[in-house]
């Protein structure tokens, strides 16, 4: 067997492998408590080694992206129905997370006096405000577009990336080809790093729920058990629902079933990794391999969505709030539920596709 035949071999067996390291790392994490604690320098490698990659690799495959698509005379039309559908869906999730939320009230009737303190003392400094509208929409533009690039800010990187694209579409026909096969290299260089990391993401799965789970411990879990359940819940009516609706009313390559056997690898690598950015090349090479997708469409729309279509983060939101008014005994006014929708969709725009700062807005 040749080197390329093992590494395609341990790839195709990836989302089996994940499956056990999460397991065994919420048992190992379980028994063990907080010594668990131990293996978190090795899921913090393994994260770093990811975001290493990400922000060059979204750049370059945006890149080369919006310059196919700017040279299409689909192009308007297809970024129009991206940003559209993206907007709607993420809508959605929100209202459906306060509409679960209200229905079952998940925070109502906890004993506040039982939750650890190591899970409220937490440093205010630290924590993120959901912008203002006008503030989130001046913060996608970047002043300094290689200060971005350099400290991984990805929403400004993909602004940066589509004014590029779209620039690098408008010149001579020669000078684009050869500007566009520059960017389309670096983009398979960094995807074959990101496959190469990608055949130990097992090890990092394991030290990072080994870790998650040893340092918060099963009690603290119990406590939020409802609103977890109401979480699956929501998500699971947006993907096999709102998601899967939309494949099985728009597609004609793809069905219904065929889609979700296909991305099966790439939800549970989506779920063990809490990060839509480390999903992202086994989404793309998913997009184009198995469904025929147009590379120059899956280069524009997954890197934009990876990072805007945050349904998962909006219903969060949106629930966490509630879920908090509940446990104070807050009853919320109308303004205050249309408050929770529009700051949990920009909330969920213009948050990092990398695990974590959900917990910190």
């Amino acid at each position: 067997m040749s080197e390329d035949e093992g590494k395609k071999s341990i790839l195709d067996s990836l989302g089996k492998w994940i499956i056990i390291a999460t397991i065994l790392g919420a048992v190992v994490g379980l028994v063990m408590g907080p010594p668990a604690h131990m293996f978190a320098p090795v899921g913090d490698l393994f994260m770093s080694l990811i975001k290493m990659v990400v922000v060059p690799m979204v750049f370059f495959s945006l890149v080369g992206g919006a310059a196919s698509l700017g040279n299409s005379k689909g192009a308007g039309k297809i970024g129009l129905i991206t940003f559209i559908y993206y907007g709607v869906t993420t809508a959605v999730a929100v209202v459906l997370g306060l509409f679960f939320s209200e229905m079952f009230k998940p925070g109502a009737g906890i004993n506040m006096a039982a939750i650890s303190e190591a899970a409220i003392d937490i440093d205010m400094s630290q924590s993120g405000q959901i912008p203002g509208f006008w503030e989130t929409v001046i913060g996608f533009v970047p002043t300094n577009p290689f200060a971005a690039l350099v400290q991984g800010n990805i929403l400004q990187t993909i602004v940066f990336a589509l004014f590029v694209g779209f620039a690098l579409a408008m010149l001579d026909e020669d000078k684009k080809k050869f500007m566009m096969n520059i960017f389309n290299y670096f983009t398979e260089i960094f995807i074959k790093i990101m496959t190469a990391i990608m055949c130990v993401a097992p090890i990092g799965v394991f030290a990072l729920m080994a870790d998650a789970t040893g340092t918060f411990g099963y009690d603290v879990l119990v406590k939020i058990i409802n609103l977890i359940v109401l979480y699956v819940v929501v998500l699971a009516i947006v993907t096999y629902v709102m998601i899967g609706g939309s494949v099985a009313l728009f597609s004609k390559k793809v069905g219904y079933v065929q889609f979700f056997k296909s991305m099966w690898k790439c939800q549970v690598f989506a779920f063990s990794t809490a990060s839509s950015m480390a999903t992202l090349p086994l989404n793309m090479k998913t997009n184009e391999e198995e469904f025929g997708l147009d590379k120059g469409t899956v280069s524009f729309a997954l890197p934009l969505g990876a990072t805007i279509n945050m349904n998962g983060n909006a219903a969060y939101y949106a629930m966490a709030a509630t879920f908090i008014a509940q446990m104070f005994g807050m009853e919320l006014s109308f303004g205050q539920y249309i408050a929770i929708i529009v700051t949990s969709t920009l909330g969920a725009v213009g948050q990092a596709g990398v695990p974590g700062p959900t917990l910190l807005v």
